[in-house]
């Protein structure tokens, strides 16, 4: 998704604007005017982001629905969320001896649990192998997109757990209260039967612990922001804040 090249490959870049085909001859006619490809919005310590890679950053929003309101994502948002990810995937490959391993069938399990969980599933009948397609295809996912984003999702988790979860610990009085506070208001506004607290209270710990961590989390990605390289070059996206749902 993330793409590394040469410097020079990246000024070169960036000095022509967006990326264009334009057929070769004196001059374009109507009908051979440049057609825009794709764009560079931000170059993070040499890894460039595209605008596509921001656009299926929203469509695999669709699959957390607790953690990103429906409806309220934007692309800024899924710009920011992008541009620190990236900065912490730098660093898990600066420090491979952290023994993160996520295997195939983790990332199964995880899904097993989306598909049962996720609100919208309900409709397509998820848990079924037609179900789950028919949802992926209404979103214009593909089974193995999905698959490598979750495998890297987890591996995140993992390294963020080693980093900065150290002692924290979620009482059974936290996870009740943002169970009816964030999630049966999710199953009721489409008219479902939310799942008992016991299916999901995992997931719903999963979450809490983000939020925990998030200051420490901000602090250490603007510290790798002001340390490294990191250019926003769409106006329209702003400046990282640090703050992945912030506007």
């Amino acid at each position: 998704m993330m793409r590394t090249v040469a410097l020079a490959a990246i000024c070169a870049a960036l000095l022509a604007g967006p990326v264009t085909s334009r057929a070769q001859s004196a001059g374009p006619t109507p009908s051979q005017q440049p057609v825009v490809l794709d764009r560079v919005i931000a170059v993070i310590n040499g890894d460039v982001i595209l605008e596509s890679d921001i656009k299926e950053e929203l469509r695999f929003a669709q699959l957390e629905p607790f953690y990103i309101t429906p409806g309220s994502d934007t692309l800024m948002r899924a710009g920011r969320r992008l541009a620190n990810r990236t900065l912490i995937l730098q660093q898990m490959k600066q420090q491979p001896g952290l023994g993160i391993n996520v295997t195939d069938a983790d990332v199964q399990k995880a899904l097993a649990d989306v598909r049962t969980h996720l609100p919208e599933c309900r409709q397509y009948h998820c848990t079924t192998e037609e179900g789950w397609q028919s949802f992926l295809a209404a979103h214009d996912l593909t089974e193995q997109e999905v698959f490598t984003h979750w495998k890297q999702r987890l591996s995140i988790l993992k390294f963020i757990d080693l980093r900065f979860r150290s002692g924290i610990r979620i009482p059974n009085e936290e996870i009740e209260a943002y169970y009816k506070k964030s999630v049966v208001p999710v199953y009721e506004k489409q008219n479902q039967k939310p799942p008992a607290l016991s299916e999901i209270s995992q997931r719903i710990q999963e979450i809490l612990l983000q939020q925990h961590v998030n200051g420490l989390l901000q602090d250490w990605l603007k510290s790798l922001r002001d340390e490294g390289s990191v250019q926003i070059l769409d106006p329209a996206y702003g400046q990282s804040s640090g703050n992945p749902d912030e506007d």
